[in-house]
């Protein structure tokens, strides 16, 4: 028996019926499709419009839809990690509420939060558990409601995002499948220029804040992606060197979905041709911490067992990083 990794063995997904295209955003604010695609490469985004249904939502339509292709009884999940920069409710764990619903009542559950990233840290928090013996099912979920936190009259975010969740379960692999080699980084510099001002310990809730519109993301787009383009492309070509992988043995890039020239400008240093990007964002737009289990959701099928995909993501803090896994199955 080899050493035990942790593999990735089912994928789910989940986004919102209404869909917010670019046509419809040239009504709200001043913008128009040509800009936005050109810029960013965003086409349409998903966004929930039930009424009182946030984040936990998604989440649970993501791990029912991963439960129900793999015919797992939610009994067996020993841990549900919920990666969301838009929790339900500060204070209590959305990822319990979710475990409470999907039937996982033998599992424990916590959250994850850094911004962009959140699903790529869950991935080596994930791996981490499994690799430790103690635990055999992990379900980590990747999700936000970003639409309960953008200003729909700023033209900067609200074009940007979108809402959606996406699940994936990890459990032991003794093959040589699963999680290889990880690079994660962060820099509190990025505090200051993608941010929400108030609602936090710093600036709680006021009837100012609410008035002074405080309570909705801030980003100062130019500083974020002169940092994202440069250490995304940085990290997945540094995974690359760490693991001596060249450009025809790496099957897959699975790119954080913020802007398709980050995208390609992270394919470009790691000398992949375009067919080999995992691309969404067309379709969903920056849904932060469901961009990467959202991919796997929609490139399952093309996937096959012993793949090499290298992740990368870049989000607020600055959080940002690669990990290269070995994909263990075929859909």
């Amino acid at each position: 028996m080899g050493k035990i990794s942790a593999a990735i063995t089912a994928v789910g997904g989940y986004v919102p019926e209404f869909v917010l295209t670019n046509a419809i955003l040239e009504t709200m604010v001043d913008t128009n499709d040509e800009w936005i695609t050109t810029r960013t490469g965003i086409k349409e985004r998903r966004i929930l419009k039930k009424e009182g249904k946030g984040t936990s939502y998604m989440a649970i339509k993501a791990a029912e839809d991963l439960m129900r292709k793999r015919q797992l009884d939610a009994k067996e999940i020993d841990l549900v990690l919920v990666a969301t920069a838009t929790p339900d409710l500060m204070v209590a764990a959305t990822a319990a509420y979710v475990a409470s619903e999907i039937g996982a009542t033998n599992a424990f559950a916590y959250d994850l939060q850094a911004a962009c990233s959140s699903f790529l840290y869950g991935m080596s928090t994930a791996a981490s558990y499994i690799e430790s013996g103690r635990y055999k099912k992990v379900l980590l979920i990747g999700a936000d409601k970003m639409s309960s936190i953008l200003d729909y009259t700023d033209r900067t975010t609200c074009i940007i995002f979108g809402d959606g969740a996406g699940a994936a379960l990890f459990e032991p692999n003794d093959e040589g499948y699963g999680l290889k080699d990880e690079f994660l980084r962060s820099d509190g510099i990025g505090r200051q220029f993608l941010k929400i001002d108030a609602g936090g310990s710093i600036l709680p809730a006021s009837e100012e804040t609410v008035k002074n519109n405080m309570h909705y993301v801030y980003q100062d787009g130019k500083s974020v992606f002169k940092f994202a383009v440069s250490n995304m492309a940085d990290v997945a070509a540094k995974i690359m060197e760490r693991n001596s992988l060249s450009d025809k043995d790496v099957q897959w890039l699975v790119p954080h979905q913020a802007n398709k020239r980050i995208v390609d400008a992270t394919a470009r240093r790691m000398g992949l041709e375009s067919e080999k990007v995992m691309m969404n964002i067309q379709r969903y737009g920056n849904t932060t911490s469901a961009t990467l289990p959202l991919l796997l959701f929609d490139y399952e099928k093309q996937l096959k067992k012993g793949d090499n995909l290298v992740f990368a993501a870049f989000g607020g803090g600055f959080t940002w990083g690669s990990i290269y896994l070995k994909w263990a199955y075929n859909s």
